[in-house]
């Protein structure tokens, strides 16, 4: 009997990514593990977990350590640089245009750093009065509002994770959803008017309008852990990191997969950021190993706030 498998879209293609590079040894952690170490299945110390990648103007790839608080320079010939180390848990970041880095911390809140200064100072903290449930990751919008995701420990057992929008001057703060399974990473969508957002422990990518409305399934996904970091092309195609199956998805603007790029590492795959001189390659961080990968795509990525 011939096959009557029918698929809903086409086989997406593949693509391997290339190590570009990894965290030298001489920056590996080997103190005691911290409170975020403690926390996860195990509880052992772990030389590194690495997540935010950021391109500033220079070129520069700026990434954090979540659980040593550590902040890292790497310059484009792959060479690392402790920028800063301070006491939180920096994870997202992303670069005003202004310079200044703005760091989603699961301990603090929003935390902000003047890239020459190398102070991590408190930027907004406390949203109606009360304290972030623990930050995860951020974008910043073309007027300098910053979309921020706060999942705390929320799973499908417990939905009760946010995504705010946080005033450009900090002045305060709007509630946009507050019943997600693990908020993670978000982009502004082409036109501007939409938020996508990684639902990790949904496994799929949820949409809602930016100014707060009524949220839509828009990708499910299957396998791994689920969603983490996204990116996006200057046509609206989806690069989204999918966490612990080793892949980055390429999807088009409308959710069809295009793309599926392998990790040469491990499959913590957590997150991505698109630079080099003409933004076409694809920067994937690989949490579990402290590597920087990196694919080179048809299409460049959207320039972001830093670059407008």
């Amino acid at each position: 009997m011939a096959d009557q498998t029918v698929s809903l879209y086409p086989q997406p293609r593949e693509l391997l990514a290339e190590r570009f590079t990894s965290l030298p040894d001489h920056l590996h952690w080997r103190g005691e593990p911290g409170p975020w170490e403690r926390s996860r299945p195990g509880g052992g110390a772990v030389h590194s977990f690495l997540e935010g990648p950021s391109f500033d103007r220079e070129g520069y790839l700026w990434c954090t350590d979540i659980p040593h608080g550590r902040i890292f320079r790497i310059d484009p010939s792959g060479q690392w640089e402790l920028a800063v180390q301070y006491d939180g848990e920096p994870n997202g970041l992303k670069i005003h245009q202004d310079g200044r880095l703005f760091i989603a911390d699961r301990a603090h809140g929003v935390m902000v750093m003047d890239p020459h200064e190398r102070v991590v100072r408190p930027f907004f903290t406390r949203p109606a009065a009360e304290r972030f449930r623990g930050p995860n990751d951020l974008f910043i919008g073309p007027d300098g509002s910053i979309f921020l995701t706060d999942p705390g420990r929320s799973h499908l057992g417990d939905p009760t994770g946010r995504v705010w929008r946080i005033m450009p001057d900090g002045s305060g703060a709007q509630l946009l959803i507050d019943n997600a399974p693990t908020p993670n990473g978000v982009v502004l969508d082409g036109d501007g008017r939409h938020l996508l957002i990684a639902i990790t422990r949904a496994n799929a990518v949820w949409r809602c309008p930016a100014g707060g409305g009524q949220t839509e399934l828009f990708i499910q996904l299957s396998g791994g852990l689920g969603p983490d970091g996204l990116a996006l092309d200057e046509t609206g195609n989806l690069a989204v990191a999918h966490a612990r199956n080793g892949i980055v998805w390429l999807f088009s603007s409308d959710g069809a997969p295009l793309l599926r790029i392998l990790s040469c590492a491990g499959k913590s795959v957590t997150n991505i950021a698109y630079g080099g001189l003409d933004r076409r390659d694809l920067f994937i961080v690989e949490s579990s190993t402290g590597t920087v990968m990196r694919a080179r795509l048809e299409v460049a990525g959207r320039a972001l706030q830093s670059h407008a």
